[in-house]
């Protein structure tokens, strides 16, 4: 811990009795001043187990502020620290150490992945299937069985099983005693999403220029099928973002629909972005208005959180939108 002290700062560890925790350290201000952290080592510690190690240490740490030590600490699992006001270390250099008398405060950020971890069945959210399962936790309001779940996202029993048990590790679903999914944190695990979904990175993505502009290119979708409209646009029809520069839309034949449209080709300057979805899943519990049809808002969000420029930022927007009104955009 010293390298990443300020200077004149020390350190000094000691064991505590066998009911306490692992061990003490204290820390020392250069004006003498000190306190101490409790120390638990662990050897490992998933999302899901956070709460109840933190209730546990704080039953012997005599009022001590928490300092988890480990191998490895995942990204989710030091959000839940955080929230739960506890310090961590992990071997990567993962640290943050924070006391309120001395005042300290000292954030280094290690790795994110973790360099001793075995195979597991599965350990991404990338890929169609996973995007399946995402959009339906999001879009249907538990309590729903795995079994159900697969039903629902038309998606086969072992992969919804397989996602099902990797959020599941990641605190990001809870389930019941008859292992029924009873709630989804949904923001959380839209932000989980977008670690391994992007806009133009799991979409096959094509820039065009509509020549007399967006509305031009509204009035002819009006009157066509097989597109969904994402990004901005969707965006601008619910939560207060800036008006749509650009037109982001999901299209069964993307190709067909630019030459109907009569968009051109643009490397540069482009007002339209024609996306050959990673899944069809994209046309699934969309919603119109005005003549218009839009992708579901949790595809939305997670297009915009992915998107460059203004995107994220309308992301945000979009989702503290959702949060807000639950019932005006779940299935």
């Amino acid at each position: 811990m010293r390298p990443w002290l300020p200077p004149g700062w020390t350190v000094a560890v000691r064991r505590t009795a066998p009911a306490g925790p692992e061990g003490v350290l204290e820390v020392r201000a250069p004006d003498k001043s000190s306190s101490a952290f409790a120390v638990q080592e662990v050897r490992r510690l998933d999302p899901r187990d956070v709460p109840a190690a933190v209730q546990r240490m704080q039953q012997g740490a005599a009022g001590r502020p928490l300092l988890f030590v480990a191998p490895f600490l995942s990204p989710r699992t030091r959000v839940l620290l955080r929230e739960a006001r506890a310090s961590y270390a992990d071997a990567t250099g993962n640290i943050r150490l924070v006391l309120d008398r001395p005042g300290l405060f000292v954030e280094v950020r290690g790795s994110d992945k973790d360099p001793g971890s075995e195979p597991r069945p599965l350990k991404s959210l990338k890929g169609p299937t996973a995007g399946r399962v995402v959009r339906a936790l999001c879009d249907l309001e538990p309590p729903y069985g795995v079994r159900e779940l697969a039903a629902k996202a038309s998606t086969p029993l072992g992969s919804v099983a397989r996602v099902a048990g990797l959020l599941d590790r990641e605190a990001l679903v809870e389930r019941g005693a008859a292992g029924r999914l009873e709630r989804v944190r949904r923001p959380e695990l839209i932000r989980r999403w977008t670690q391994d979904y992007g806009l133009q990175r799991s979409n096959a993505a094509g820039s065009y220029l509509a020549p007399r502009g967006l509305a031009s290119v509204l009035d002819g979708l009006r009157r066509r099928t097989g597109y969904s409209i994402t990004g901005s646009l969707a965006a601008s029809r619910r939560a207060a973002v800036a008006p749509p520069r650009l037109a982001t839309v999901y299209a069964e034949n993307p190709e067909k629909l630019a030459k109907e449209l009569g968009l051109l080709v643009a490397d540069a300057g482009a007002n339209v972005l024609l996306l050959r979805p990673y899944d069809p899943v994209v046309f699934e519990r969309t919603w119109s208005e005005e003549g218009l049809v839009f992708s579901a808002l949790s595809q939305v969000v997670a297009d915009l959180l992915t998107s460059p420029g203004r995107g994220p930022s309308e992301g945000e927007e979009l989702l503290r939108w959702m949060g807000e009104h639950v019932d005006g955009w779940q299935a």
